[in-house]
């Protein structure tokens, strides 16, 4: 799928298309993306497999890099070592305490892909924290009726607000501000999604390749507390 090259249709949380004359209904509806993070009882199906996905990709870009003996361009998103949190566990964290809406998550895809497309980073173990946070605040800021701001944000993915506010800069100029996502694409990212919830975890095409490694020093309590300041701090290094 080419990111790159789709109409600048901006979509809002009301077009969407799910209602059920839109094609392809059913599949954000096995997703999850019909419920609001109050609403829906456990996590949406997108977050596990968003997360499926960028493990493959991470595994994948680090043993191409190892067996053709390559260094990988360190950029602002890696982090110094691997982190001990769990790609999953994180993106859980992030949906628990940013209340952003599922569908945040496709469109964070799109925007890593593009990103990566531009040649910006690769996906690797240190970069892929940084990535998804600074991904995810863009969506919801885009998409979403409601949003936190950037200190917010950056206390629920570890990093500090300075430097989240200079990874949101990096991203955006390296995505030249193209935040626009057509419904094609977006429902072009929902049914690669979909094919992931069968056993036999079949895809088309590998994901796309986003470099770059971070890490995590020490997780977070698994109070049911809304809010991550009154959880044990964790910090991308």
């Amino acid at each position: 799928m080419d990111a790159s090259r789709t109409s600048s249709i901006c979509f809002g949380m009301e077009s969407l298309g799910l209602e059920n004359d839109i094609p392809g209904s059913n599949t954000y509806c096995n997703l999850g993306l019909k419920q609001t993070s109050k609403k829906c009882h456990g996590n949406p199906k997108v977050l596990s497999l968003l997360s499926s996905i960028l493990e493959r990709s991470v595994q994948m870009n680090e043993t191409l890099l190892e067996k053709t003996q390559t260094k990988d361009v360190i950029t602002a998103f890696h982090g110094s070592r691997a982190p001990t949190l769990s790609i999953k566990e994180y993106i859980d964290r992030i949906f628990k305490y940013s209340h952003c809406s599922p569908s945040c998550f496709v469109v964070a895809q799109v925007y890593m892909d593009r990103f990566i497309q531009c040649g910006s980073v690769n996906l690797t173990s240190l970069s892929v924290h940084r990535l998804l946070i600074t991904s995810i605040m863009l969506a919801a800021k885009f998409i979403d009726d409601a949003f936190y701001n950037n200190a917010y944000y950056a206390k629920v993915g570890g990093v500090t607000t300075a430097e989240l506010n200079r990874l949101e800069m990096k991203f955006l100029f390296g995505l030249d501000f193209r935040l626009h996502v057509s419904l094609r694409t977006f429902g072009r990212y929902c049914s690669q999604l979909e094919k992931l919830v069968s056993c036999e975890l079949q895809m088309e095409r590998p994901p796309r390749v986003m470099h770059a490694p971070c890490g995590l020093k020490e997780s977070w309590s698994s109070s049911d507390d809304s809010s991550p300041y009154s959880t044990t701090e964790i910090h991308i290094v």
